[in-house]
């Protein structure tokens, strides 16, 4: 029987910053994550000609105080790396909409219905609304269903029309001394990476976390390994079923509550291409279909490289990886064959709707008293600030 002073289950970002702090206040930590790396949604792929593209979470800002804290205690503000000027471009009907950004964005909405509904900005609140009712009202049903709609849902990566309006973007103060827009230099796994080598953190990956149950001085889990660990602090930064499942024996309530947070998948194809064979294809951060099998392309190109560009499309689910991987190729004018290091990732996220802030509310009480830590991208957002945001605010409730 291993002993630890905190446990955490969930190799993201959420429980890196979850197992960070508790290592900083001097905890002997065991850091434990089912897959075979760290990182969750900061899945970075790294080539042997080293290059490197973003599977998932691929952009901080210097208003994600709570993440900032973290990377300079670990040392890496010098690792920053700024990101270049953001272009948001289109696909219609398969081809690329000329311009981009609010350039491109206002070429494709309807004018005369955008006009009709300007009137609705003046006292528009988010409060109470989903994302549909609160935007199709400032530029129409049409103009949403048609453009807006595409634009809000690749934020996600999920249809976003029943996510409330006030959860999907947020204003925070920003830290002058940071730059506005950065990944890292080598992407953003390595967050998880540094925490995972942090003093006092111990790693075990390809370690699920199958049973939780209270035992005298704190808690047991018990592992896929084999192994049986035990602590007096437990953080569970997973997904909301996986939290539900472990929760059972030790706060049943906390349990049921998780259980009602609703999800979604996406189904993630990432790749290189050498710059040469995509050269008729502009600078894009983002591609924004209109109507297609996929909710978004996001690229390297705001950290250029001189001879790769990188590609992650997030795919709806249920297509086979042979067709998303043709999908892929064919949008960019390519064969599958054109495509270097190829890569999948099939990723489990929160998909809440009206009601979740009490919800989670709800799930904070009974949760009062515990020292089971509760964390992920399921509680304010999906943004890795929100996700760093709860974690540290439940190691000073577990800890305190």
């Amino acid at each position: 029987m291993a002993t630890h002073d905190a446990i955490v289950i969930g190799g993201g970002v959420s429980g890196a910053t979850l197992a960070w702090h508790a290592a900083r206040a001097g905890r002997k930590v065991l850091w434990a994550e089912k897959s075979e790396r760290l990182g969750g949604c900061m899945r970075t792929v790294r080539t042997p000609e080293g290059f490197w593209f973003e599977l998932g979470a691929h952009t901080c800002y210097n208003s994600y105080g709570a993440l900032l804290e973290v990377l300079e205690g670990l040392g890496l503000l010098g690792e920053l790396q700024a990101r270049g000027k953001p272009y948001m471009r289109f696909l219609d009907a398969g081809g690329l909409v000329p311009g981009a950004n609010m350039g491109a964005l206002f070429r494709l909405l309807d004018k005369w219905e955008l006009l009709r509904s300007l009137p609705r900005l003046v006292g528009a609140r988010q409060e109470g609304e989903t994302v549909y009712s609160h935007y199709s009202r400032l530029v129409g049903r049409g103009n949403y269903g048609r453009v807006l709609g595409p634009i809000l849902s690749a934020v996600p990566s999920q249809n976003a029309d029943a996510f409330p309006a006030d959860m999907l973007f947020k204003k925070r103060a920003r830290r002058k001394d940071v730059m506005r827009s950065f990944t890292l230099k080598r992407g953003l796994a390595t967050i998880a990476e540094a925490v995972g080598a942090a003093p006092g953190v111990e790693v075990r990956l390809g370690a699920e976390a199958l049973r939780l149950r209270q035992v005298a001085g704190g808690f047991r889990v018990e592992l896929s390994s084999g192994e049986a660990l035990e602590a007096p602090v437990v953080g569970l930064a997973v997904t909301p079923a996986a939290a539900s499942s472990l929760l059972r024996e030790v706060a049943p309530e906390a349990a049921g509550l998780a259980a009602r947070v609703r999800e979604a998948v996406v189904e993630t194809v990432g790749f290189a291409v050498p710059v040469a064979r995509v050269s008729h294809l502009p600078p894009a951060t983002f591609l924004i279909p209109l109507d297609d099998v996929f909710h978004s392309v996001v690229t390297r190109d705001p950290v250029p490289d001189p001879a790769w560009r990188g590609f992650a499309f997030h795919f709806r689910p249920g297509l086979p990886f042979e067709e998303r991987l043709q999908r892929a190729a064919a949008v960019l004018g390519l064969a599958p064959g054109d495509l270097t290091a190829v890569t999948e990732r099939r990723t489990v996220l929160p998909s809440p709707v009206l009601g979740h802030q009490r919800l989670v509310a709800d799930l904070d009480r009974a949760l009062v008293g515990s020292r089971v830590a509760l964390t992920g991208n399921w509680f304010a957002g999906l943004s890795l600030e929100d996700c760093a945001q709860r974690s540290r605010a439940e190691w000073a409730r577990v800890a305190g």
